[in-house]
């Protein structure tokens, strides 16, 4: 798809120098500057993230984090 965007001049000259020496397109270097950006901003990510990380819960390891967290309450001076 073609698109037209307004960017400062110091930008696009390094991105000219940058897709140069990358030996890629304008194109290629600003798309994938746009998909990073989306990887790591899109509300997605986190939610996939947190996902992986729940996938394996494993009970009895949780048992022992509500353990370690309770005594660490009771060591807290509020």
């Amino acid at each position: 798809m073609k698109t037209a965007i307004s960017i400062p001049a110091a930008v696009f000259a390094r991105a000219e120098r940058l897709a140069r020496r990358l030996k890629k397109s304008r194109s290629q270097l600003y798309s994938e500057a746009v998909q990073e950006y989306l990887a790591r901003h899109g509300s997605d990510h986190v939610t996939d993230a947190l996902d992986e990380v729940h996938k394996n819960d494993d009970r009895r390891s949780r048992g022992f984090a509500e353990a370690a967290a309770r005594i660490r309450l009771r060591e807290t001076e509020w």
